[in-house]
């Protein structure tokens, strides 16, 4: 990983933990991220709990991110979050995962006008693509990540480029047990996302932007996916709601 690619841990949190339930859990979690250097820690916790867990880690390195937000900055949407409500307590957002994809209708234009709006606001959006496994299984899984990334950077300049973070989820592997083998994914990314970056904004910032894998990882496969040069750190999902978990996973970044 070159040294400008500075590893990145996001735990997602998904539709877990009460705001008291959150404040604990980072609370166990504090002590041991605190030692961990050289590693950018991100927590995504339901938009119930960002407050809480905002004050908890207020003075330390870690960052706070949202899981998902809609693209106006107020008016009348009952029940959306939009990035001005965000920006007040968070630096990341998660968007375009594939849970909003698959059980939520959102389309690629969808992402697109969400991450769109997370810049304007000075969030960083952690931008999700994968494939299914119908459509890995059908050999089109550089096609379809490829579109991913294509539509959901469409209008974005290279300044904007610079301030995103892709996660390759592999849909198949999400909260199954099953993870990609880590030579595989680091092959499409080299393969797939890193050129379509290329393709989009230059070889500097495909080179530049950091690249994280998602889908059941955990303390056992980490570092496999973190020895191959194309993947700069981890969406961990089930393993992020444990402290110890999420920590080792962490360090296995570091090291």
């Amino acid at each position: 990983m070159p040294a400008m690619r500075v590893p990145l841990i996001a735990g997602n949190w998904k539709l877990n933990k009460t705001s008291t339930e959150a404040y604990k859990l980072v609370a166990e979690m504090l002590p041991g991220l605190r030692n961990i250097s050289g590693v950018e820690k991100v927590l995504c916790p339901p938009f119930t709990a960002l407050m809480a867990v905002s004050r908890l880690i207020k003075d330390t390195d870690i960052r706070l991110g949202a899981q998902n937000m809609y693209w106006e900055e107020q008016g009348a949407y009952t029940g959306e979050i939009s990035p001005r409500m965000l920006a007040e307590f968070c630096q990341y957002v998660i968007l375009g995962h594939s849970e909003r994809r698959t059980y939520f209708g959102e389309t690629n234009e969808q992402v697109n006008r969400k991450v769109r709006a997370a810049i304007t606001h000075h969030l960083m959006p952690i931008i999700c693509v994968g494939e299914t496994l119908e459509e890995n299984e059908a050999g089109r899984a550089a096609g379809v990540v490829s579109r991913q990334v294509r539509e959901a950077l469409l209008g974005l300049d290279i300044l904007a480029a610079g301030r995103i973070v892709i996660a390759y989820e592999p849909v198949w592997a999400i909260g199954t047990g099953r993870a990609a083998s880590a030579a595989g994914a680091n092959t499409l990314i080299r393969n797939v996302i890193r050129p379509t970056l290329a393709s989009l904004f230059g070889e500097n910032i495909a080179q530049s932007v950091r690249v994280l894998y998602g889908g059941s990882v955990d303390p056992g496969n980490a570092g496999e996916f973190f020895r191959q040069p194309e993947i700069d750190g981890a969406l961990v999902g089930g393993a992020s709601l444990k402290a110890r978990s999420f920590i080792d996973i962490v360090e296995a970044a570091q090291a």
